[in-house]
């Protein structure tokens, strides 16, 4: 039976983690996002959804415009004034190749980045090296997270109670930090604001680890056709705030409605958890899943 002894650890460092994230914002003001820049973001698969985040709490708390590009789908073309690449490999190709635009535009930019020496580490104009969160899965956790981490402290966010709260997830044991939510045949997860792109990462990390059925959706999109879904034994889990009568439209139906009233990087957490219990009961090995490699490089 599978063990996941590298995803199951590196889970288990997330709330650590975010804290030493939180104290170097600081000493790397030089190579941040300033406010009032006009920003972009740049990633694939998770990387581009924890920028997503990013970005929209960047302008919610109206520190400047601010957009996030799968690295292959990208509209740099209309300006920007800096844009922050995130890589955990170092070594992904459309990234590589946006990088290289930068730099022939002279736009400013910095890269987040697991491991040193890689392409994208050493052309980067600015890097934040975040290799204490590397990681030996091919599943991504906690680099995504605490890149999140550290770019949400940047924009003055208060880290502390999703630190708190991540840890006290982890003390708990599977079945009580995840309740009726483990036994579901099926999840659907919703986001609003900088929680969709989290909600996204949710879903993705499910089919990941565990070729387990998920699927994510701005909340208020839900009622627009995907709740046609939703049935007894199958779940819909809401991160952030939750739009008036939806829970009552979701419990109509049979499905178990799941939403907490804490910070989204702490019920991420909790996926996480639950990747892990997927997976084995799937007998899957989530530390290698099917089809997947650490990164993507193209000939």
């Amino acid at each position: 039976m599978p063990t996941a002894r590298h995803l199951a650890h590196e889970i288990s460092t997330q709330p650590d983690d975010w804290a030493r994230a939180a104290q170097r914002v600081p000493d790397l003001a030089g190579v941040l996002p300033r406010r009032g820049e006009r920003v972009a973001t740049i990633g694939c698969g998770t990387s581009w959804f924890m920028g997503q985040s990013y970005a929209a709490r960047r302008e919610s708390l109206g520190q400047g415009e601010t957009d996030a590009f799968a690295a292959s789908e990208h509209r740099l073309a209309r300006g920007y004034d800096r844009v922050v690449l995130i890589s955990r490999s170092g070594t992904t190709t459309e990234v590589i190749e946006v990088l290289d635009g930068l730099r022939a535009a002279g736009t400013a930019h910095v890269a987040f980045v697991a491991t040193a020496g890689t392409p994208i580490a050493e052309a980067a104009e600015g890097l934040v090296l975040m290799d204490d969160v590397d990681e030996q899965s091919v599943v991504q956790t906690r680099f995504a997270t605490t890149t999140l981490a550290l770019l949400r402290a940047s924009l003055g966010d208060d880290l502390t109670p999703a630190i708190e709260q991540a840890r006290e997830v982890l003390a708990q044991d599977a079945e009580t930090a995840l309740g009726a939510v483990a036994d579901a045949e099926q999840v659907t997860f919703l986001g609003s604001d900088w929680t969709n792109g989290l909600a996204t990462e949710a879903a993705l990390k499910l089919r990941e680890s565990a070729q387990f059925w998920s699927e994510s959706y701005p909340a208020m999109e839900y009622r627009h056709g995907p709740i046609s879904i939703a049935a007894p034994g199958r779940a819909v889990w809401a991160f952030g705030a939750v739009p008036a009568g939806l829970r009552e439209q979701v419990a109509a139906t049979g499905a178990h409605f799941e939403h907490r009233d804490v910070d989204a990087l702490a019920e991420l957490v909790r996926v996480h958890r639950l990747c892990l219990v997927k997976a084995e009961r799937a007998g899957i090995d989530p530390d290698a899943p099917r089809n997947l490699t650490r990164s993507i490089v193209l000939s």
